[in-house]
């Protein structure tokens, strides 16, 4: 009962990891011990971010840069770790993107480019990693997979962003049929589906024109049941749950951290 939350030793690779939430749970994994990898599509952030990180919390943070909207590119991160690694013990699909634009006017790219990074992407790089999934997973202490989507898929979303809501109730269901599909191999696929965290994207959405430091984050709690946004401490005391003995009786979930968003 006491390590039941240890996951100490265990090797990660967080996608999306560079900044905003995959980068909340790369350093929440550094802290309790995990070897982990972050991908990200631009090189130099994923590399600064890697030694910040490191820096920070110690341990061991290794940048393996990658466009994961394209096959080529997962592909391409799936053989730089198979050439480090001989197991995964847990993987995190968090690289997304989203696109606002009117109704009338909303762009095949806005489409095409949202579905690509959000649930083909969860997909294919999940699929390119079984073998290293396997290789880690036992019975008593079996793979995670933890798919970030969000409380957009779950709610209609209060933005012009008409692909982002659908991918990501997409990536919640893709994360029951890949569990179900997965468990008995000893593989437990779950899903974190975020509310309102201070990140890069939501700036955007938000008025911050992307400036997180300067967006106006209490404005943003105003309008939360919490009263508050998320902290990294939020999203990484879930995917820290989730990747360690205390969840690994939970399959095909998708938990919401958001401050009772969507509850409410």
């Amino acid at each position: 009962m006491k390590n039941l939350f240890s996951i100490d030793g265990k090797v990660a690779l967080v996608t999306g990891g560079s900044r905003g939430i995959g980068e909340m749970i790369a350093a929440g994994f550094l802290a309790n011990g995990v070897k982990v990898y972050i991908s990200s599509r631009k090189a130099a952030a994923c590399d600064e971010t890697a030694r910040r990180l490191m820096g920070e919390y110690g341990g061991e943070c290794i940048p393996i840069p990658g466009n994961l909207a394209e096959l080529a590119g997962i592909e391409a991160v799936a053989t730089e770790l198979a050439a480090r690694e001989d197991r995964l013990h847990i993987l995190v699909n968090n690289a997304g993107v989203s696109w606002g634009a009117p109704l009338d006017s909303f762009p095949e790219i806005g489409w095409d480019k949202v579905m690509d990074t959000n649930v083909k992407g969860y997909f294919f790089l999940t699929q390119k990693l079984l073998p290293l999934l396997r290789t880690a997973a036992t019975h008593e202490d079996p793979a995670r997979v933890i798919n970030v989507g969000s409380i957009d898929g779950l709610r209609t979303p209060i933005f012009d962003t008409f692909s982002y809501g659908p991918s990501k109730a997409a990536a919640h269901h893709l994360t029951r049929v890949l569990a179900a599909h997965l468990v008995k191999q000893n593989i437990l696929v779950n899903a974190i589906a975020p509310g309102p965290f201070p990140t890069w994207m939501l700036s955007t959405g938000v008025g911050g024109g992307g400036d997180v430091e300067a967006t106006d984050w209490d404005a943003v709690a105003r309008g939360n049941p919490r009263g508050r946004v998320g902290t990294p401490e939020d999203i990484a005391g879930i995917a820290i749950f989730l990747s360690s003995r205390a969840g690994a009786y939970t399959v095909g979930e998708v938990i919401t951290c958001d401050g009772g968003s969507v509850v409410s």
